[in-house]
C-alpha cells in the first residue's frame, strides 16, 4: 500500500510539473502576468496596431476577432468586427470564447477591458510607445501563440534597421519639428509618444516634447517656437488641405523653408512593422532640410 502511496505521488508530481511546463506566461504593459495553459488558439485583439503586430509575430491565422479598421495586412480585412477600439461589442467578444484578448490600454474602454478580466479571460493589456516596444510587443505576442521563431526573426529585422538608422542620424545637427495630427483643433505630439521617438531617431528635436500625450496647442505658440519644418499626418492616405494655412505665417522657418511635408498616418501613428516605412520617409524630409541649413 506504501509502494502505490509513493508510486501516485510520485505521478502526481510528474504531471504537475508537465503542465507547469507547457504553460505560457509574459508580463503585460500594466505590470501583470498573463499566464495560458498553452500556446493561445482564439486570439481577439482590440486595436488595429495590435492586429498588425499579432500578424507579424506569426499569430494571424490564431485571430478570431479584431476591432474596426483593421485593415492592415490584407488577411485581417475579412475577420469579424468586434467592435470600435473604443466601443466593443462584449456578446460578440465573449461568443467566440477566446483564450487571449489583446487589449490596448489608451484607447479601449478600461471599464469594459476589467469586465472581461472579471469574467475570467486571459488579457493582455498592451500600451507601446516607443519605437523599442514594437519589438518588444513582437517577442511577447509570438510567445503567447508559440510562434517564437517567426516573432524573434521580425523583432530581430526591427531592431536591426531601427539601430541602422540611429547609427545614420547619431551625429547630425538636430532640426527643429512641429508634427501636426490635426487642425481643429490644433493637436501635437507631446515627448512620451512614438512620433517623438521617430523625430529623436532622425535627428530631429520635437518642438513640443516637454508636453504630455496628444497636446492641443495654439498657433501662437508654433509661431513662437519656430519649426524648421512642419510635418503633418490628417486621417488619411491623402496629404490635408490644411497643412498649407501655414502659409499665411512667412515669418516661420518652415515656410521659408518650403517644409510643409505629410506622411501617411498609418506609417508613424501605429505602433506597428510599417513604423520603420514612416521613419524612412521622416528622416528624409528632415535631411532635406538639414541639407539646406547646411548651405
Amino acid at each position: 500500500m506504501q509502494y502505490w502511496r509513493a508510486s501516485l505521488l510520485i505521478m502526481s508530481v510528474i504531471v504537475c510539473a508537465a503542465t507547469s511546463a507547457q504553460s505560457i506566461s509574459v508580463v503585460d504593459d500594466e505590470q501583470r502576468t498573463v499566464t495560458l495553459a498553452g500556446p493561445a488558439q482564439r486570439i481577439i485583439s482590440l486595436a488595429p496596431s495590435l492586429t498588425e503586430l499579432l500578424f507579424v509575430a506569426g499569430a494571424g491565422n490564431r485571430i478570431k476577432g479584431v476591432s474596426e479598421y483593421s485593415d492592415h495586412p490584407p488577411q485581417a480585412q475579412g475577420l469579424p468586427i468586434v467592435g470600435r477600439y473604443d466601443l466593443l461589442d462584449m456578446e460578440a467578444i465573449v461568443g467566440f470564447n477566446p483564450d487571449l484578448i489583446v487589449a490596448w490600454r489608451s484607447g479601449n474602454p478600461q471599464a469594459a477591458v476589467q469586465r472581461l478580466i472579471d469574467l475570467g479571460f486571459n488579457v493582455y493589456i498592451a500600451e507601446p510607445r516607443t519605437l523599442l516596444s514594437i519589438a518588444e510587443q513582437i517577442e511577447k505576442f509570438a510567445k503567447l501563440a508559440g510562434t517564437q521563431d517567426t516573432g524573434e526573426a521580425a523583432s530581430r529585422y526591427f531592431r536591426e534597421q531601427l539601430e541602422a538608422l540611429r547609427s545614420r542620424y547619431r551625429d547630425s545637427a538636430r532640426v527643429s519639428v512641429f508634427y501636426q495630427v490635426w487642425n481643429e483643433p490644433l493637436i501635437s505630439v507631446g515627448g512620451d509618444e512614438l512620433i517623438n521617438d521617430i523625430i529623436e531617431l532622425c535627428g530631429g528635436r520635437n518642438i513640443f516634447d516637454d508636453l504630455g500625450l496628444a497636446p492641443k496647442i495654439s498657433v501662437e505658440a508654433v509661431l513662437e517656437r519656430d519649426p524648421a519644418l512642419i510635418i503633418a499626418s490628417g486621417m488619411d492616405i491623402a496629404r490635408p488641405e490644411w497643412l498649407d494655412e501655414w502659409r499665411r505665417w512667412p515669418q516661420l522657418q518652415a515656410v521659408a523653408n518650403d517644409a510643409l511635408f505629410f506622411i501617411p498616418p498609418d506609417l508613424v501613428q501605429r505602433h506597428s512593422l510599417r513604423v520603420l516605412s514612416g521613419a524612412l520617409q521622416m528622416c528624409s524630409q528632415i535631411d532635406s532640410v538639414r541639407n539646406t541649413q547646411r548651405q
